[in-house]
């Protein structure tokens, strides 16, 4: 390069080789001046734009980022709210699953003591005015249907509602199995009671030859009073307990031969006299139906029969009041 100061002009030259001439260029300073400026303000230029560009894009990329951690903590909440919602549910499913054995062994329970009352009625017949309680022992629970999704929300509210149901349902056993014990002790007492009472007939004859009340005496064929009822019959027949109750009396007398006093429940007393063998000893406990001798003539007596009188509150009433 050959630098010129006529008129401000530069002049280059340019030599490629020897084979080749020379070349000039003549410039003007300001040129040679401007060219390279432009030059390095373009560069400097492309340089900022491009720092401005990655500034945005690393902002850009900044945001996305953000979202994305925003994303992922979500996620990771509603994974955690999962596993709670899981645990929850987890629970409430063994919580009941104890509650439907629970209710399943009071069921149990309940259908025992039924069993128990229908055999007892079975046994003893229908008993009037006594309250009582039954299941059928058909019944069975039913599930299923067609599927429909539902939120962990709805199972756990869902839980809840069954968990409610499971306790009403445990009260109802309860009150049941606490109702049948005491229907069944009461149609037992009602069944004893009416044991107790002398409504049986006392010997396997039914020839009746001498009634309550007053009479023409055999003996002396004056009228007196006859205190009970005279049933003939051979020597040896059962005679059997009118009513449940007590012994209060196994003993021979002159004029009542071999007798027995039984106590029942409301101030009676049934009273089986002339026999030919006692059966049964003070103090036993004899129930309505049971033999307690035989029937015989012994004592004040022109034959085979049964003497038979009831005594209430230590007056004797008419025999034929009670038994059947």
């Amino acid at each position: 390069m050959k630098t010129a100061h006529r008129n401000q002009r530069l002049t280059l030259l340019v030599l490629r080789d020897a084979q080749h001439s020379v070349k000039q260029f003549h410039l003007s300073k300001p040129l040679m001046i401007a060219v390279p400026a432009a030059a390095v303000l373009s560069i400097a230029g492309l340089i900022v734009s491009l720092q401005i560009q990655s500034a945005q894009t690393i902002s850009t990329l900044e945001q996305q980022l953000t979202l994305k951690s925003l994303e992922a903590l979500k996620m990771e909440v509603t994974v955690s709210d999962k596993d709670e919602a899981i645990e929850r549910l987890n629970k409430a499913i063994i919580q009941l699953s104890g509650e439907a054995e629970e209710t399943k062994a009071q069921m149990e329970r309940v259908q025992q003591l039924e069993q128990q009352l229908q055999q007892f009625i079975e046994k003893h017949g229908s008993l009037s005015g006594t309250p009582t309680s039954s299941m059928s022992d058909d019944a069975q629970l039913h599930v299923g249907g067609e599927y429909i999704a539902v939120h962990e929300n709805e199972m756990l509210d869902m839980a809840s509602d069954i968990r409610d149901d499971f306790e009403e349902m445990q009260q109802l056993l309860s009150q049941l199995e606490r109702h049948i014990p005491r229907t069944l002790d009461q149609a037992k007492e009602t069944q004893e009671r009416r044991e107790g009472l002398p409504s049986l007939w006392p010997t396997d004859s039914r020839r009746l030859t001498s009634s309550f009340g007053y009479r023409s005496d055999p003996f002396t064929g004056r009228s007196a009073y006859h205190a009970g009822i005279d049933i003939a019959g051979k020597i040896g027949d059962p005679i059997y307990a009118a009513g449940s109750g007590q012994v209060t009396a196994a003993e021979r007398s002159g004029a009542r031969g071999l007798y027995i006093v039984i106590k029942h429940p409301n101030g009676l007393e049934t009273w089986y006299m002339h026999l030919n063998k006692l059966s049964v000893s003070v103090g036993d406990q004899v129930a309505q139906g049971e033999i307690i001798g035989q029937l015989g003539s012994s004592g004040r007596s022109t034959g085979p029969h049964l003497h038979f009188q009831v005594v209430k509150n230590d007056e004797t009433v008419d025999p034929m009041r009670y038994v059947q």
